[in-house]
């Protein structure tokens, strides 16, 4: 891999990470003045929903990290998560953005963080195969024919004997993960402020 193609995927990542917060702050910003209308059953169980697909998000991330963790741009990794799904850590982050967005009560606040995570990963992952097929040509093409790109197909499914596992990658991973567990405390305390009067409410949304 030349030194322009590196760089080429590494922007493409900022960039994709960029769009991403932005566009969380967005939809933030609109859950400070929105409120779930719902009632309290209601309300509390798209949060629990939401608690569980996050947890799912954490495991599942460092999970995926075992296989993929520093090989990415090394070779073509078709084994454990991979072989059901090319992007199996996109598909896990989808989860943790509905899960955050739901711990507003709200199921449309919740879609809404869903829908924007799985445009701009779509985009990403859309130049990010371009990559991919320059760099592992007919290797590449051959994986693309047999798994989904974000799936899961699990007729697929193939594990690996045994794992090369590089901690400092998996830790990154959970450590990022954990960002998701943000908006709890979050969505908690706009949600206080909201009932005491410190925040208005604009506009209820189911």
């Amino acid at each position: 891999m030349s030194a322009t193609q590196e760089l080429d995927l590494q922007k493409v990542q900022k960039i994709r990470k960029g769009v991403l917060l932005l566009g969380l702050m967005g939809v933030i910003a609109m859950a400070f003045v929105t409120a779930s209308f719902g009632n309290h059953a209601f309300h509390e169980g798209i949060e629990a929903v939401g608690l569980g697909l996050i947890v799912i998000c954490i495991v599942g991330r460092a999970w995926c990290s075992l296989y993929i963790g520093g090989r990415k741009k090394a070779e073509i990794v078709d084994r454990g998560p991979y072989s059901i799904s090319r992007n199996p850590l996109y598909v896990f982050s989808f989860m943790g953005a509905f899960g955050m967005g739901a711990q507003t009560g709200s199921l449309t606040v919740a879609m809404l963080f869903l829908l924007l995570t799985y445009v701009v990963f779509y985009f990403t992952v859309k130049r990010e195969e371009t990559w991919l097929a320059g760099q592992f040509g007919q290797v590449y093409a051959d994986y693309c024919a047999r798994t989904p790109r974000f799936g899961p197909d699990f007729s697929k499914w193939r594990d690996a004997e045994a794992l090369d596992v590089r901690p400092r990658f998996f830790l990154l991973t959970i450590r990022d993960g954990l960002m998701f567990l943000v908006a709890i405390p979050l969505f908690e305390a706009v949600e206080a402020m909201q009932n005491v009067g410190w925040l208005a409410t604009v506009l209820r949304l189911p």
